[in-house]
């Protein structure tokens, strides 16, 4: 496997014997200097150019980077379903036969001066033409776990408990497809976002949860960890006890640090109604 600094001279060769490139700059994890670091992480690169359809119309340059073992072009797979795409990106998402994968995304100048500050984790790399506008050293702020108002706080429990029903009834009915899905879709959509504002709420809001939870290890408490991963069993029933004893613990803390009201009643109602459905007869007419 190719290491980092043989591929970011190939990267940056590249865009430096090819006139058309005008610059180049990194976001993603590997300008993120909190995430861990390994041989799965992607090189997210943009190169700026203005002669974008060259490199769209013809694509024997990829060769330049390794032999292909898969690549998705998200943009024209937009497109291919009807969907709109903006004219002044384009993207590459490769992976190499020695698991090196590069996302190389190529912006006419005017997108990126639009986009260029978005994002507070990237780095310039190259800059032929001077174009690339001045950024703050490269953090990850930007995802920081924000503190939630009381709204969305009422919003998420309301959600978590609400959408239990879903579950339990599609478990009574047989019907796993359609209660894992509202599993996930709902009880773990609410059960993440208050494990992320939990571990915000421990750390001033000034750390990142990582995209979809993938810090959740690395923060939750060994007892809240392992208890989490019981909301992953195959028993679906047992895993939504787990889920409902979760939430309430990481949500009452939560609450009580930032002196919101946790709905107490909602929790015990509704684990009422979950646990009568899960003791009904496969012929029950009538749920009380």
């Amino acid at each position: 496997m190719r290491s980092e600094q043989e591929m970011m001279a190939l990267i940056l060769g590249f865009a430096r014997e090819d006139s058309r490139i005008k610059a180049v700059y990194m976001n993603g994890s590997r300008t993120n200097p909190n995430a861990p670091r390994d041989m799965f992480q992607d090189y997210d690169i943009v190169y700026v150019t203005d002669e974008m359809e060259g490199f769209t119309a013809d694509q024997s340059w990829i060769s330049y980077f390794g032999n292909l073992l898969m690549m998705q072009q998200p943009d024209a797979l937009d497109a291919g379903k009807g969907l709109s795409t903006d004219p002044g990106r384009y993207a590459f998402l490769m992976l190499f036969d020695d698991g090196n994968r590069i996302d190389l995304s190529f912006q006419t100048v005017d997108y990126m001066q639009k986009v260029y500050l978005n994002d507070s984790l990237t780095i310039p790399l190259l800059d032929k033409d001077g174009i690339l506008p001045d950024i703050p050293e490269s953090t990850d702020r930007d995802y920081f776990v924000k503190k939630p108002s009381e709204g969305e706080f009422d919003s998420v429990t309301n959600d978590f408990w609400w959408c239990l029903q879903n579950v339990a009834k599609g478990l009574w009915r047989d019907e796993l497809p359609y209660a894992h899905h509202m599993f996930e879709l709902t009880t773990r959509s609410a059960l993440d976002q208050m494990i992320e504002w939990w571990i915000g709420s421990q750390h001033d809001y000034e750390v990142s949860a990582g995209k979809m939870g993938k810090y959740f290890k690395r923060f939750l408490p060994e007892e809240y960890w392992t208890t989490y991963l019981k909301t992953y069993a195959e028993d679906k029933w047992a895993a939504v006890d787990t889920a409902a004893e979760l939430f309430g613990q990481i949500g009452r803390e939560v609450a009580e640090k930032e002196g919101f009201q946790y709905p107490e009643r909602d929790e015990k109602q509704m684990l009422m109604f979950v646990r009568r459905v899960r003791s009904l007869p496969g012929d029950a007419e009538a749920i009380f």
